[in-house]
């Protein structure tokens, strides 16, 4: 892949290694900032290697690569381009906390090295590029390809790895990432960690927006003296005389006539119970207050 501006003066070796600071080496004195051009270059990688997969996005970008702690494998051809030089691929690199399934069918959670994207520029495959590129990554990481996970791996990765690695019993996954064959062995319990299984009736999922209305309206308490009872209903109200009534004007006090006899309460016995003095009584919607003898 060409482009309108000198690539060797960007990168330096044939394969550069780009992390979150987009920069592979030192900052040359007197120079402009780099990263511009070194973005433009990531970015058209990464759409060339999504319209390549049939992506409908590209997973490899600058902006992602700054917010993420992966590494970028950038191969070039310097001689190209009069001169100039040529971008002939990438690969994408960094650790996931993936939940995976073993041989015996086990959650395990573990954070590998995965392969995240893979690209060789169309007219330069079957070069020997793509052997050179991940070759070196193997080297720099000091990992066994078996011992790495790969996302979403293209038939032709899967072939590639089949060819140069022999890798190819795969453990079925649930998942998008792909794991060989040898990938848990020899693994220390520090580096698998088993995942306890969800429950059988699955995940709880939340009262829905109506449902929490409901619940809401429910547990709302009525100000006193609306509070709902439990309690049996009472019998029907009876009126009492006017000596046992508060004065309707204002500032009066209650009358202090002699307490004639007890008024019926349509309560069963000879002998219905006195009323204790200061007893509120509901009546319909308000209340009375007896007077103190």
């Amino acid at each position: 892949m060409e482009f309108p501006f000198d690539l060797n003066a960007l990168f330096p070796e044939r394969i550069s290694v780009l992390d979150h600071n987009l920069t592979s080496g030192r900052k040359a004195l007197g120079r402009p900032d780099p990263r511009h051009q070194i973005s433009a270059v990531i970015d058209e990688l990464g759409k060339a290697s999504a319209k390549a997969q049939q992506l409908a996005a590209p997973i490899t970008s600058a902006a992602k690569l700054q917010s993420n702690r992966h590494h970028l494998y950038l191969l070039k051809e310097g001689e190209s381009n009069g001169g100039r030089g040529v971008a002939v691929g990438f690969l994408k690199v960094g650790y996931k906390k993936l939940f995976l399934l073993d041989q015996q069918g086990a959650h395990v959670e573990i954070e590998p090295l995965c392969i995240l994207d893979f690209f060789v520029t169309e007219n330069l495959q079957r070069h020997g590029y793509g052997l050179e590129l991940f070759s070196y990554m193997l080297q720099h990481k000091r990992v066994d390809p078996v011992r790495m996970a790969y996302d979403r791996p293209s038939p032709k990765f899967l072939s590639f790895l089949e060819k140069h690695y022999d890798l190819k019993e795969s453990v079925p996954q649930v998942n998008n990432f792909v794991v060989f064959d040898g990938f848990f062995r020899d693994r220390s319990a520090a580096q698998l960690r088993k995942a306890l299984p969800k429950k059988p009736e699955g995940e709880i999922k939340p009262y829905s927006l109506t449902e929490r209305e409901v619940v809401r309206e429910e547990q709302k308490v009525l100000p006193w003296p609306f509070v709902r009872h439990t309690l049996p209903p009472l019998s029907p109200p009876v009126s009492l005389p006017s000596q046992y009534t508060r004065s309707q004007s204002v500032n009066s006090s209650p009358s202090h006539a002699p307490p004639g006899p007890a008024p019926p309460r349509g309560l069963q016995g000879p002998h219905p119970p006195r009323p204790v003095p200061g007893e509120l009584e509901l009546q319909g919607q308000a209340y009375q207050v007896r007077p103190q003898r």
